[in-house]
Parts: C-alpha cells; structure tokens; sequence
C-alpha cells in the first residue's frame, strides 16, 4: 500500500506539469453539427427487441443481443447507444463497480481520476474524427451518475482504452488468447478457416450480455463484430470482403501514455481493408500503445497473416510453404527476433505451450470444418491429451474466455460462441443473408442461421463442469481469506482440492493458506503436490518453490 501511495502522489505531482495537456483532452469533443435533426428515440417492441428507424436490436434463444446499424458516424453511434442504452448501463456499472471494489476510498478515488485522466491525455490525438464521431453518438446514453468521474464521451473514450491496460496487466497474471488459421490441405474443403479463444475475463457480470454487430457504414465496407455493450472498437470481427480480423496480446511494458487503442486499429482495417496489403497500410499509419499480434485472414488471397505491432516496433509474420498460422501470445516476425520481451514470454509464459497445443489438435483434428474447429477451441486438455486441470492456462479453452468465433472468409460465414464460454453453441450467420434481412427493413427475429449452427458442447451439462463452476467460485473465497488473514473451515480448503484435483493451483491455494496459518507441514504437503502437477507459467513454479522452501525453514 506504502508503494501505491507513493506511485499516486507522483502522478499526480507530473499533473502538475501537464496540466494543460490534460484540460485538452478532457475539453476535446468532435464535430457534431446537425445532431438535433437525428431521431433518437428507439421502439420498444418487448424486452427482446428495439429498433430505431432502418436500425435493430434482437435477443436471439442463445442469449445473445443481434444490432444492425447504418448510416454516418454520428448517426451510428446515436443508434447504437439509444438500442442498447441498457447494455451500456450494465457494462459500465460492472466496470465502474470494479473500480469500486478495489479503491474504495473516495479520496484513492480522487486520485486515480486525476492519474487516468494524465495517462489518456493524447488519446484524442490518436482517435480518427469519424470514431471520435460515433464515440460520442454512443455516449449520450451513458449513465449520468458515473459523470463525476468523467464526462460521458471522455469515460467512453477511455473504455476503448480499457483492453490495452487489461492486457498490460494480464501480462502480470498471464492470461492469454489463442488463435489459428488453416487453408489448402489443412481444410475439408480447401477453403480458408479461422478460429480464435477471446480470453478476455472482466468478470463474470462484463460477459453475460454480449453484442455481435453488423455495421453498415457509409463509408467502407460492411463488417460484424463480436463485444459488448458500448464498444465501437473490435477485437474479433470480419467484413463483407472476406477480411477478418482478431488480436491477441503481446508482451508489454505497462504503458505511460494512451495512444491508438488497438481495438480501433482492428475496427479500421475492417472497415476499410479488403486484402493483407490494405490492413498492413492501416496498421503501419497508427501508433499503439501496447503490444498485439493481429490476424487478418483474406477470402481474396486464401490465406492469413499476422502484423505484430508495438509501441517501438512492427512486423509481419507470413508463413511460406504452409497450409497453417497459429498465433498465441509471442511474436513471431523477423522484427522481435531479438527482442528481450518477446524471448522472455516464449521462455516464461504458458504462450509457447498453448502454441504447440494448438498445433498438436490442428494436427488430430486434420481436413478442418468448422465442427472440428469448434472443438479444437473448446479443448482443456495439455499436450498430448494430459488431464492438467480445469482451468489451466495451458489449455487452449482455459474456461475463462468471453467467447470463441469461427470464421469462414469465402462463403461470408461467421460462428460466435453463446455463454458459457465458448463451451455454448456456436451461433452461425451468414454476413451476406445478414446485411440483405436487415438492408430489407422489419426484421422481427433472430438472423442467425439455425442450420449451421453448432450445437453446445456436451461439458456444460457434466457433473465435472458443476464442479468446476463451483471450484472456481470457492477458490476466490480462499484467495481472499488468504489476502485478509482470516480462517476459513478445513472441509472447505480439503473440498477445493477435490473439486478439480489435477489442477496445480487448487493445491496451491490451500499451501498458501496453510502457511498464512502457520500450519507449515500440511502448507508443505499440498505445495509438493502443486509441484507434481503442470504448473502454469514459470514465475508461478518459481512462486511454488518459493513458498515450499519458506516452508521447510519455518519447521
């Protein structure tokens, strides 16, 4: 706490010297001119449906919200904001609570307004005018009550900003996303197919609603997206060219100051690329603020690539000779051959497990479709098929992810997995049936298409995925016993093991609880056992080791 007090008031002591690069930003607003003559006010047909003009919002039988918008900017982002006013509310409380729960002071609070608001001050800069544009359509439905903190627009802008710093962090606690793309031999059909795990987690309230989007912009191209109330941005998406488009983290520095937020850069390629060429041009213009390997897949050339970039740096990594592209969270061009980060992730992290993984399963799984790819995504086991444990994040499904999508380029199709996870059904659309429904106008029902949909896995109705739920929620309540110094009952700490008893961290959990109770031979006991299982990432088996020795010199 002593360094966090310390880190603040430095923060806020640099305010001091860029103040006025903080009032800018905070002053900064687009060009909003005929706003008054836009219509605003949606139709509530039910609780399931709404629409506005030409403009639609669905909820299909899979739980999953269905938007169509069109026309300018503004336009756009008014729409989407008066459609789904209501999602937006519940993302932003989530977030907001979030924020709640882990400052709670009002005076901490104060502060960290005041460090966000320094951190996002040349955000402005970065953001296109016609983004900044729908931003603010969107945000004229935030909640009032969260102004104090920010304005609507800005606290809107700076969500856009809320992957990166995610990301940022996650490197701490090594999460990470992975992706592939298989084409030629490596298909049934010859065709080029997608397939990504968006391991994103916020939180279990920031999933339960999801959006997938078809934007029908006045400029560029038509495209879908997959995300969540208020994001204009994209982090897995594909357009009507065939392009499609999804990140995954790379190793970052915690940056000091916000620039492009990534998914804005994954958002214009969409809109405005139709090949590999046209996204690496798009890419190359902005300048980002962490690291992120973006995949482009192209109906046009039948293959995927990926631009790596970085705040210092930017690659492009293409296979040759190859019918595959897999991509976890290491960097793969030229360009981070020798980069310190990069070689450290490999070496440390679970990315180089879960890259090997995947082509492991893309191996077994050969003559992909998209069923087969589905449960390549949904796969939790380690190399070789070993039982590491729910949850592991070695897995390729780490039963974390906000969601997994398939894509297939060629024929304009899209699969988007409904909760839980990507263990529900992937729900199939066909983009060009998609735009031509909603194009039509009266659009009553679900748009998805119920034929090629992919049915739930069967996991979600086993008695191992009950308890896997149920470990995952008593392992928070160990953790925070364990921060707080408190006692919780030994048939709970015994139950935790037993709930997922191949998982090294249910082990680890109840050895660290014993040691905070100065039990130090049963702290021992369930560390050894830690040990004898696949442990995530390097720090973490150093973090194991470490505690085990404590161990031993405390008896």
């Amino acid at each position: 706490m002593a360094n966090f007090i310390k880190n603040i008031f430095l923060f806020v002591s640099l305010l001091q010297l860029v103040g006025c690069g903080v009032k800018k930003s905070m002053a900064d607003r687009p060009d909003i001119s005929g706003i008054e003559t836009i219509d605003t006010v949606r139709t509530a047909h039910d609780s399931t449906h709404f629409s506005l003009g030409n403009n639609n919002l669905i909820k299909n039988k899979y739980g999953i919200w269905e938007l169509y918008i069109e026309g300018n900017a503004l336009e756009r982002g008014l729409a989407n904001g008066s459609l789904t006013q209501d999602l937006i509310h519940k993302q932003e409380n989530a977030f907001m609570g979030k924020i709640d729960e882990l400052v709670p002071s009002q005076t901490y609070q104060s502060f960290l307004k005041k460090m966000i608001s320094w951190f996002n001050r040349k955000m402005y800069l970065h953001v296109t005018e016609e983004y900044k544009e729908e931003i603010y359509g969107v945000s004229r439905f935030g909640l009032k009550k969260y102004d104090e903190f920010a304005p609507a627009y800005v606290r809107m802008l700076y969500f856009h900003g809320a992957h990166d710093i995610g990301h940022a962090l996650k490197d701490l606690m090594l999460v990470g996303c992975t992706s592939f793309a298989a084409w030629d031999k490596k298909t049934a059909d010859g065709e080029l197919l997608l397939g990504r795990n968006f391991d994103f987690y916020a939180g279990d309230e920031f999933s339960e609603e999801k959006i997938v989007s078809f934007v029908n912009p006045d400029s560029g191209y038509k495209f879908m997206s997959y995300s969540w109330g208020g994001m204009i941005g994209v982090v897995s998406g594909m357009n009507e060219k065939g392009v499609s488009v999804t990140i995954n983290a790379g190793k970052s520095k915690i940056p000091l100051i916000a620039k492009t937020p990534v998914t804005l850069v994954a958002r214009e390629i969409l809109q405005y690329a139709a090949n590999t060429n046209e996204a690496i041009e798009i890419a190359k213009k902005r300048e980002v603020f962490v690291s992120e390997a973006i995949m482009v897949g192209s109906a046009e050339e039948r293959k995927a690539i990926l631009i790596e970039v970085s705040p210092k740096n930017f690659g492009v990594y293409e296979v040759e000779n190859q019918d595959e592209l897999v991509c976890s969270n290491h960097f793969q061009s030229e360009a981070y051959a020798e980069d310190q980060r990069n070689l450290k992730t490999i070496e440390e992290s679970h990315s180089a497990y879960r890259y090997e993984r995947m082509q492991e399963l893309l191996e077994e799984k050969n003559k992909l479709t998209p069923e087969k790819a589905a449960a390549v995504l949904r796969n939790k086991n380690g190399l070789h098929g070993e039982n590491i444990g729910y949850g592991n994040e070695k897995a390729i499904n780490q039963l974390l992810a906000h969601h997994g999508i398939i894509f297939k380029p060629e024929e304009n199709q899209v699969w988007i997995s409904a909760n839980p996870y990507q263990l529900g059904a992937f729900v199939a659309y066909d983009l060009d049936e998609v735009f031509a429904r909603f194009e039509q106008g009266n659009v009553e029902k679900s748009v998805a298409n119920a034929e090629k949909t992919i049915p739930e896995d069967e996991f979600v109705h086993s008695e191992n995925f009950k308890k896997y739920e149920e470990f995952r929620k008593l392992s928070y309540e160990v953790f925070n016993a364990i921060s707080a110094e408190e006692t919780i009952s030994e048939d709970k700490i015994q139950h935790l093991k037993q709930l997922n008893p191949h998982f090294w961290k249910a082990y680890y959990l109840a050895g660290a609880y014993y040691f905070q109770q100065k039990d130090y031979k049963k702290a021992i006991i369930d560390l050894k056992q830690a040990k004898r299982r696949e442990i995530s990432s390097v720090p973490e088996e150093e973090e194991v080791e470490k505690l085990l020795k404590q161990s031993y010199r405390k008896i």
